[in-house]
């Protein structure tokens, strides 16, 4: 794959960027696809659902939402051909945003069953350390670690909705940029290059959750100062 093309997801010098980015949302069986469409919507996006590879379009960003276990999720992934389309995607310049169960593909081996995920950031999925209660569901404070743009404008430890069980552990704690209490604490946000993660639910966690949306959505379109590199994100981090 080239080092440095403008991708879908990249503008070209002169280019304009569209006031309503495009934005895929990707269905694979495991996501409440009207909710987080709507959410999208509201602050800005021009959506679409992808369900396979050849539906996946020229996206600005791709949204990988999810619910359940991590292994039946990639093998849905990739039957419809989407686990390759999604790094072509990413390594070509698109945006990725995980929330929930599509969080956690990002990383690798899942203690819950053993399988793998994208593996393009480095780390593993484990069960929540010391929760008083499996699995975790309800409104929960998120504390920034440091300061960036998925969670400007934010106040202070914002309470937000969670329904997992699971939570990643990255090998390089540099790409967690908050985290979440629930017996022990857990990375609940996660950036890397052009993939973000969320591990609460935006779409359900109100006018807050909303913000991180529109947040994603200014990432994108280059109105906020992300600070990070340009396209070949996918393989930068690994990706087999």
């Amino acid at each position: 794959m080239p080092e440095d093309t403008a991708g879908p997801g990249t503008a070209a010098a002169g280019e304009r960027i569209p006031s309503r980015p495009a934005v895929t949302v990707v269905d694979y069986g495991a996501g409440n696809l009207l909710s987080i469409a709507r959410a999208l919507e509201i602050v800005g996006a021009d959506v679409r659902i992808a369900r396979r590879a050849a539906d996946l379009g020229r996206p600005m960003l791709v949204v990988v939402p999810g619910v359940g276990a991590q292994g039946p999720a990639m093998r849905r992934l990739r039957r419809a051909g989407l686990v390759d389309a999604l790094e072509r995607a990413v390594d070509g310049g698109t945006w990725y945003l995980g929330i929930c169960l599509g969080m956690q593909l990002l990383f690798g081996r899942s203690e819950e069953d053993g399988s793998r995920g994208l593996g393009w950031i480095d780390g593993e999925t484990r069960t929540l350390p010391s929760a008083p209660m499996l699995p975790h569901v309800g409104w929960n404070g998120v504390e920034a670690l440091v300061p960036h743009p998925l969670l400007a404008g934010l106040p202070a430890d914002p309470p937000m909705y969670f329904v997992h069980s699971y939570a990643p552990v990255p090998a390089d704690r540099a790409c967690v940029i908050a985290e979440t209490e629930h017996g022990g604490r857990f990375a609940s946000v996660v950036a890397h290059d052009r993939m973000l993660g969320v591990q609460f639910h935006p779409e359900k966690s109100g006018r807050d959750g909303l913000r991180v949306l529109g947040n994603a959505l200014a990432m994108v379109r280059g109105e906020a100062s992300t600070g990070m590199p340009g396209s070949g994100a996918a393989r930068a981090a690994g990706a087999a």
